[in-house]
């Protein structure tokens, strides 16, 4: 028995589609993180109607002024692509960006890449795809 191919997601390049993203209305969000989703369809409205693709594109925004160190900056990136390939399936095709809001508090985490602030950003981020419409996701 041979299970279907697992659906992969690519890395999103084009400047002016994180901004088509990031422009839109979040779709979901936590405490440090926001979700942003941008449809790909055709330009003409019509009845049957089809996305352009059937891809997965992800960018990620993590920025300097609340993630200080490249290690934690690589940790949290690192904690998205592994949730976005375990939720690939379940998401909609188009242009998909996580942007780091907030900073986590140093206070809490021994270091920039402790095992606490490791499973922090994997719950933090499982339920920020928890809180999508539709309900829980992978």
């Amino acid at each position: 028995m041979s299970a279907l191919p697992a659906r992969r997601w690519i890395a999103l390049g084009d400047p002016s589609a994180f901004a088509a993203a990031l422009s839109s209305r979040p779709v979901a969000r936590t405490e440090h993180f926001v979700l942003h989703h941008a449809q790909l369809s055709t330009s003409t409205v019509s009845a049957d109607a089809k996305p352009v693709e059937d891809t997965l594109q992800v960018g990620l925004v993590v920025p300097k002024r609340h993630a200080r160190r490249a290690v934690t900056r690589n940790l949290i990136k690192r904690q998205a692509r592994s949730a976005f390939d375990a939720r690939a399936a379940a998401l909609a095709a188009g242009n998909w960006v996580l942007r780091l809001r907030a900073p986590f508090d140093p206070k809490h985490f021994v270091s920039a890449r402790s095992p606490a602030l490791r499973a922090s950003v994997r719950d933090e981020v499982g339920r920020l795809f928890a809180a999508l419409p539709g309900g829980p996701r992978g």
